[in-house]
């Protein structure tokens, strides 16, 4: 089995259910061994993708010997709290001040100390996903290394996600005057609006 660390870092592995076909969404957790299931969707149902719902994931995972945690409370997109919303919308920056996503962020630390976890939302993409814009984006510079699982099965690091967004918002990749972090931290809060909830 592959380590779950990269050099001195603990990994941290993101997935999009999108529209797959559960077994092969379950085989694309296979092959990167990942042993936990960590669901950050707000609502664990889908509309679309009724093999998603909680009850059927969890099963079918149990199944392939990966464990199911859901931490949509925590971690979700959708904002229980009433400070979390700016004119009806999400601000992804109020949320990550939130007493209940600092303590999911703690739990996602403990479990990638200890498991290979791979983080589910819907989205595909992760720079259209809380799970990168919101959740990857507090855990950067850290202790923990951020890979995103692909719908073909490749892995993008976080680091080339973060290219990718500011080509996305159309920003370069650092000049003379702004630095890249400047610049990445200013494609996650224009992208982080277009992608929040609107309640």
């Amino acid at each position: 089995m592959n380590d779950r660390r990269d050099g001195q870092q603990d990994v941290l592995y993101t997935i999009g259910h999108s529209n797959h076909e559960i077994e092969k969404f379950i085989e694309l957790l296979c092959q990167h061994e990942i042993n936990v299931v960590a669901d950050v969707r707000s609502s664990p149902y889908s509309a679309y993708s009724s093999q998603f719902n909680r009850e059927h994931l969890q099963a079918m995972l149990k199944q392939a010997g990966i464990a199911y945690v859901f931490l949509g409370e925590q971690l979700g997109a959708r904002r229980a709290e009433e400070e979390c919303y700016v004119d009806g919308k999400v601000s992804f920056d109020l949320a990550a001040k939130t007493p209940a996503f600092i303590e999911g962020l703690e739990r996602l630390r403990g479990g990638v100390a200890e498991h290979r976890v791979a983080l589910m939302c819907s989205e595909k993409d992760p720079m259209t996903c809380h799970r990168g814009l919101l959740i990857c984006r507090n855990l950067r510079g850290g202790e923990i290394a951020m890979r995103h699982i692909l719908e073909d099965g490749s892995i993008e690091t976080h680091q080339a996600a973060e290219s990718r967004l500011l080509a996305i918002c159309k920003l370069p990749p650092g000049d003379l005057f702004d630095g890249k972090e400047t610049l990445i931290e200013e494609a996650y809060r224009r992208q982080g609006e277009r992608c929040a909830f609107v309640d």
